[in-house]
């Protein structure tokens, strides 16, 4: 995998977590699919990696929208979000995304923002051991507009105290991208064996 990163100073970098720092992406399909089994909905695999960053809930929703089904959104997010808790030890890193991460800690500010619960970007940091490297952590817990909204990138600039300008985001989604752009800040794609490079 090779990014282009652009080579200007920046004050701030901005690391969204699933498919980006932690290969979780095809751990949180396998829950999904096993919800999706579960609760009578569809989701079909290329969707799931175009609407990454998505809340759980949001996702849900645009769900029974697309496909005309009638799950309850909260319910199933929470079932979701259990089948994936049991798969997060076998969590594993995106190793060039984690190698800028470490060569970065202690020199400039870093934060995570994702579109996941806190609990869950927790345990996953945890498992890969570099939770304490990120001075914020900016969940779907913290914000109302997700991804593609610039809320999240913009509330983890603030809370670092640098200006969106001064940011740098690392993202694998289209629309963590979308977001990037939206906030100001520039960005490195990271692509993921199921997501073509852009």
């Amino acid at each position: 995998m090779e990014l282009q990163i652009p080579t200007r100073d920046y004050k701030g970098h901005i690391f969204d977590c699933d498919g980006t720092l932690a290969d979780t992406m095809p751990l949180h399909y396998r829950a999904w699919a096993r919800a999706m089994k579960e609760f009578g909905g569809t989701f079909p695999e290329d969707l799931f990696y175009s609407w990454g960053g998505t809340p759980t809930v949001k996702i849900v929703s645009q769900l029974n929208e697309k496909f005309g089904s009638t799950m309850d959104p909260k319910a199933t997010a929470a079932q979701k979000e259990v089948y994936f808790r049991e798969l997060i030890p076998e969590t594993k890193p995106i190793l060039p995304v984690i190698e800028i991460a470490r060569a970065l800690h202690g020199k400039v500010k870093m934060a995570v923002a994702s579109g996941g619960f806190r609990h869950l970007v927790l345990e996953t940091l945890d498992a890969l051991k570099i939770t304490d490297w990120f001075e914020v952590i900016v969940t779907a817990d913290d914000y109302e507009h997700g991804k593609p909204s610039p809320d999240p990138f913009l509330i983890a600039a603030e809370k670092l105290g640098v200006e969106p300008k001064d940011c740098i985001v690392y993202e694998d989604s289209p629309l963590g991208i979308q977001a990037a752009k939206a906030a100001g800040m520039d960005y490195v794609f990271v692509p993921t064996p199921t997501a073509p490079a852009k």
